[in-house]
């Protein structure tokens, strides 16, 4: 196997990740991370509980853990405390990425501080709040930001009303196959499924942990139990309830929304199990009490463009260098 552009170093061959917890973290049969303070999540709960008012299972990616990738760079130190998960990473990936630069996007991949503390266990606000540019949503289990939103307008004018997608049918962002690129400060970061962090999921199970919002609730992809309140109810992929609009653009950029832009989707409650935020709440392998959860999805909005919780302070703009694309 080619290792990823970015990785420097001699491959460290030691792994001790079994089975979902090896997927959530992206490792590929080379078996090259190696992750400490933590076990396999479909193991029983240990007596190193995260705390004892919490009801996150104490295995898994729920707990403090570190990472260090000699092939890739990647370091990454989590560190639970009773109220707060504090994250620490330099952002570069674990997995394979595409090649950077490349024809539709110029930059090169490089590491990065990130420094965040997280609120352990999220809190339902008000209200929705949407995400605005340059607002990332989230941070994935490997340390790589979830940023969905795109700084590209129609005729480059962000006052147009018409904000380019990322993933759409006539997107040229130099996206790999784990739907990421790179900002101009060498930040690479998914903009949707980061196929790498999935491993082989397939529906047969309920999706792994594979990160945290910026208000500290988990994230996970794609699938989930089809009774959100029983895992023996069996496993469905949960869909979006976002669709394009029929019909076509009455300005700008006209013709039929076919998905350029965001603005080509509207929501519709109850179309699909996702609510506006593009979660649920419901049981999870790491929450069997119950938690609200966001899902990272095939389709548009593939990452989450509101934040049901309060945005931990540092998490934004303000916790990362600037610069994007």
């Amino acid at each position: 196997m080619t290792p990823p552009q970015h990785g420097p170093g001699r491959p460290t061959r030691r792994i001790f990740l079994l089975g979902g917890l090896a997927a959530a973290l992206g490792v590929s049969a080379c078996g090259r991370t190696v992750v400490t303070g933590v076990s396999d999540p479909s193991a029983p709960a240990s007596a190193g509980s995260i705390d004892s008012s919490s009801t996150a299972v104490s295995t898994g990616l729920t707990g403090s853990y570190s990472i260090a990738d000699t092939v890739t760079g990647t370091q990454m130190d989590v560190t639970v405390t009773a109220d707060s998960r504090v994250i620490r990473a330099n952002g570069l990936p674990n997995h394979q990425t595409g090649s950077f630069p490349n024809v539709n996007n110029p930059n090169t991949i490089s590491a990065q501080t990130y420094e965040f503390q997280l609120p352990l266990r999220g809190t339902r606000a008000d209200r929705a709040t949407q995400l605005v540019l340059p607002q990332p949503f989230g941070i994935a289990t490997n340390g790589v930001l979830f940023d969905p939103l795109a700084a590209e307008w129609y005729r480059r004018d962000r006052t147009s009303g018409w904000t380019i997608e990322a993933i759409g049918p006539k997107a040229t962002l130099g996206l790999d196959d784990n739907n990421a690129h790179v900002q101009p400060t060498g930040a690479y970061h998914y903009h949707g499924l980061p196929t790498a962090v999935l491993g082989n999921q397939g529906g047969a199970g309920h999706s792994p942990l594979v990160g945290w919002a910026g208000d500290g609730f988990p994230i996970y992809a794609r699938f989930g139990y089809t009774d959100p309140m029983d895992p023996t109810s069996g496993v469905a992929e949960l869909t979006p309830s976002y669709r394009l609009r029929s019909g076509v653009r009455a300005d700008g950029p006209g013709g039929a929304y076919d998905g350029t832009y965001t603005e080509d989707f509207e929501y519709v409650a109850g179309h699909g199990p996702l609510d506006l935020a593009n979660g649920r709440y419901g049981v999870t392998p790491e929450y069997p009490d119950g938690t609200y959860h966001y899902v990272l999805t095939e389709s548009f909005p593939f990452i989450p463009r509101y934040f049901v919780g309060t945005v931990a302070d540092g998490f934004g703009p303000a916790g990362r260098p600037g610069g994007r694309r």
